[in-house]
């Protein structure tokens, strides 16, 4: 299955596009962001417990990365409302399930074979934040292939300072402009490698998820499933 699978391409998903699909499991639905693979797959998605579903326990060869957008999201006896942000990295294993439902955006298969540091952030700790280039930031994590992070930009501010060789927005709040649209919450946005000064914030600002780095060849194919 290829969903928005040419990386050289602008690809960008509202809210109002949202096609939900069933999963494997009752009760758990997704939005398939972009794609290349069937159930073992490179991908993204927003995905959706009803209340009192969840999975079976299995393995995640290739890693998995989750922010919570809503509801809280189970992992054992572990429980995540929403602002938590995880990573499980390659070869970990869990058993996931939502008691009262969650709403969560997910990536699989998209992290170094080398990366083995399970992180856990509360992205609603004050303490976690920092102001960055006259921003407010929560840094999720940095390697030397990625950096993720939430980001709050006041009304007006530009969301790259220059070129940037690709970059994946989640917009939380608020909402993001450029020259010919305008993108609210839950609007999804991957920009291949270039310039995109016209992308600020709205006139209420805007809070977002901000990834970049893993959209280089090299990064796609070290992740890539087999």
């Amino acid at each position: 299955m290829l969903v928005n699978a040419d990386f050289s391409r602008r690809a960008i998903v509202a809210p109002t596009e949202y096609q939900w699909v069933a999963s494997p499991l009752s009760g758990v639905e997704r939005v398939m962001l972009d794609r290349l693979g069937d159930e073992k797959a490179r991908a993204t998605s927003i995905v959706r417990y009803a209340p009192g579903s969840g999975y079976s326990p299995h393995l995640h060869p290739g890693g998995e990365e989750i922010l919570v957008l809503s509801g809280t999201f189970s992992e054992g006896g572990k429980h995540y409302p929403a602002g938590w942000y995880l990573r499980n990295p390659p070869g970990s294993s869990h058993q996931p399930f939502s008691d009262e439902g969650a709403l969560i955006f997910v990536k699989l298969w998209q992290m170094r074979a080398d990366e083995s540091r399970p992180v856990r952030i509360d992205t609603c700790d004050a303490s976690r934040w920092a102001v960055k280039d006259g921003r407010e930031s929560c840094l999720l994590f940095a390697d030397r292939t990625e950096h993720v992070s939430i980001e709050r930009l006041t009304a007006g501010a530009r969301v790259f300072a220059g070129p940037v060789e690709g970059a994946e927005i989640l917009v939380l709040e608020g909402c993001l402009l450029d020259s010919a649209q305008q993108h609210g919450p839950g609007s999804w946005i991957r920009l291949p490698a270039g310039e995109y000064l016209a992308f600020i914030a709205g006139s209420a600002g805007a809070t977002m998820y901000l990834k970049t780095g893993h959209l280089s060849s090299h990064a796609r194919e070290a992740s890539a499933p087999c």
